[in-house]
């Protein structure tokens, strides 16, 4: 389904508003060019911070501090003319206090010129996220398996195969929506269950490894290019594998230097004929 183009920045407003008319095409973004080619295709473009793995070689996101999300905010937006940015709140930058929250919130956004920020959490963070929503703050919701929790959640495993898991994330979803919130991620959760929540909220949601009932999907782009082989989580499909067309270029770059067939004379600058 393509959309017509269009000037004007999708705002968070937009994104909710494509609830129901539309599915809403995210990915992550981390780098300048990178944002400026996605920017043609997609209706929001999340710096995630995943990008602790993805670009750091991290374990898990909790090491992410906010002076890394706003460099890659700042490179994000400089390549963003027509999508929707918005830009995580790294763990420790909001859990400790609304006023806490608000203060992080309010740098990401004058910093980097995003449009919203996202932070992790259901019903715990439900005062925050109204008390920011009210302020002034666009918040991008994100509940099922929160990868920031990671280190108190058992791992990156699937939620909601238990009545209890499924009660909790049902709660978190409506706690969410009923704060302000514009959008939240489902992510990890079975689908059934973020189908429903889908018919349920007024927030519109965004599925990683959830139901393509959500009203959008997001996945991170360097899995989606197929940057990695090593492993390869069950929602992720490659829609290319750039991990492959690297090593292979990197090889025959690497096979032409040594056998001095790089640079050729095409290559290299050579001192002009005096007039």
């Amino acid at each position: 389904m393509s959309t017509p183009p269009r000037q004007k920045r999708f705002t968070p407003a937009d994104i909710g508003a494509l609830k129901g008319v539309r599915p809403i095409v995210s990915l992550t973004a981390y780098t300048t060019p990178v944002a400026r080619i996605m920017d043609n295709h997609c209706d929001l473009l999340l710096v995630g911070d995943s990008l602790g793995m993805v670009l750091y070689g991290l374990d898990t996101t909790v090491g992410v501090t906010m002076e890394m999300m706003i460099a890659h905010g700042q490179a994000v937006m400089r390549g963003a003319k027509r999508a929707c940015v918005i830009v995580d709140l790294p763990f420790g930058s909001y859990q400790e206090s609304k006023e806490q929250a608000f203060r992080n919130a309010v740098r990401l956004m004058k910093e980097t010129g995003c449009d919203g920020v996202k932070l992790e959490g259901g019903a715990e963070m439900a005062e925050t996220v109204e008390f920011l929503v009210s302020r002034g703050v666009p918040v991008f919701g994100h509940i099922g398996l929160m990868p920031q929790q990671v280190n108190t959640s058992g791992g990156y495993r699937s939620k909601g195969h238990s009545e209890a898991e499924q009660d909790k994330i049902r709660r978190d979803a409506k706690a969410i929506d009923e704060a302000g919130a514009f959008a939240m991620v489902i992510e990890g959760t079975v689908e059934p269950l973020a189908r429903e929540i889908t018919t349920t909220v007024k927030s519109a949601t965004i599925g990683i490894g959830a139901s393509p009932a959500c009203d959008g999907q997001i996945l991170v782009s360097d899995d989606m290019l197929g940057l990695f082989n090593e492993f390869k989580p069950r929602f992720v499909k490659h829609f290319a594998e750039l991990a492959n067309v690297i090593d292979k270029a990197v090889s025959d770059y690497a096979e032409e230097v040594k056998a001095r067939t790089f640079p050729g004379p095409e290559h290299t600058f050579q001192v002009r004929p005096k007039k």
